[in-house]
């Protein structure tokens, strides 16, 4: 952000103070000029009033030009950021009306060059997520085509493979668009958490046999405060993240208890965990703690983007959590079921 000297002014916290204070000042430096030259100078009347004019429009430009710079240096910065250029920021000292504009100028230039680089970022990531599996899917049907390969099951097992992670990709890409604008309408009701947790471990049991998953909820009646089908999307996509990242032969558990925020739920993996300067990068769209595995299981780096999106509309909270001596552990903060009977 750019900062430059206070001006004389800028200290005064209203524009109308300034303009009178101008006014004021312009007055005084005229009436003494003019008494200055006639007085003590000798100066005719009329040569003294126009040279106090003189110096009061000297002071006038002056104090104005300081006036007026943010406005100046926003129109230009407009300007380039109509041509894409939103590294461009605004003199922001003053404490007065045109101050707080430029700040807010300032804020809002920086927030468009995040939204720009996020768009760049997430073309080249959407690009490369789609030429992989079609570039597979090629090559693959051109050695089918021209007699190199046959199309036996395994062959044809594989380019299924390809088939179902673009498809997963358009749904994630599609479901995080619609979260991010607010269309996605929440079904919120009082639910069971044990059968929603449930759901998602026998999910996940099919896709991960060489990993076991546990589930733990703390009493039978525990109840939560959110729309059950966006949970179970939530915990899923943990336990899909906790699977990809743990050993042969790891353990994933699932927990759930009462808290004072209201439910809390644990998806704790056995893998090597979240080194700490990647903690605060984890939720952002396609990016991977382990790119060259991710990307060999078909993850697209979208599931915590997805999973923290849905934990926000919920006004819940979701972070990860370091665990001895090592793995992660994701928790999950929802709102508890109001005191009235719960769903299933």
């Amino acid at each position: 952000m750019r900062h430059m000297p206070e001006r004389p002014l800028d200290p005064l916290p209203s524009i109308k103070i300034k303009l009178s204070a101008l006014i004021v000042g312009a007055v005084g430096i005229t009436v003494f000029v003019f008494w200055f030259g006639v007085r003590i100078l000798g100066l005719w009347p009329s040569v003294s009033g126009v040279a106090a004019a003189i110096v009061a429009l000297v002071l006038v430009r002056f104090v104005a030009r300081g006036l007026t710079t943010p406005l100046r240096e926003m129109a230009e910065a407009t300007q380039a950021m109509a041509k894409g250029d939103y590294s461009r920021r605004v003199t922001d000292t003053s404490r007065d009306e045109i101050g707080r504009l430029a700040r807010s100028f300032n804020r809002m230039a920086s927030e468009l060059a995040e939204t720009d680089r996020v768009r760049r970022d997430l073309v080249a990531n959407v690009s490369h997520e789609l030429r992989t599996p079609l570039t597979a899917l090629q090559a693959t049907l051109e050695n089918i085509v021209d007699g190199v390969a046959v199309a036996d099951p395994d062959t044809l097992v594989t380019m299924l493979t390809q088939v179902e992670r673009l498809g997963r990709l358009v749904v994630q890409l599609l479901d995080l668009s619609r979260l991010e604008a607010g269309t996605v309408p929440l079904d919120r009701q009082d639910f069971a958490v044990a059968p929603v947790l449930a759901h998602a471990v026998r999910e996940q049991k099919l896709n991960a046999p060489g990993v076991g998953i546990s589930m733990t909820v703390d009493e039978p009646g525990l109840a939560a405060d959110g729309d059950p089908e966006r949970v179970h999307q939530v915990v899923a996509n943990l336990l899909e993240n906790a699977v990809r990242h743990s050993p042969a032969g790891g353990a994933v558990e699932v927990r759930a208890r009462r808290s004072a925020s209201g439910v809390t739920i644990e998806v704790i993996d056995e893998g090597p965990g979240i080194p700490d300067q990647e903690v605060n990068r984890v939720f952002e769209r396609f990016y991977r703690a382990d790119s060259a595995r991710a990307t060999s299981d078909g993850g697209a780096g979208l599931g915590l983007a997805i999973a923290r999106w849905i934990v926000d509309l919920h006004g819940g909270e979701i972070h990860p959590e370091r665990r001895e001596p090592h793995g992660c552990r994701m928790v999950v903060t929802l709102p508890g079921a109001r005191p009235t009977a719960v769903r299933a």
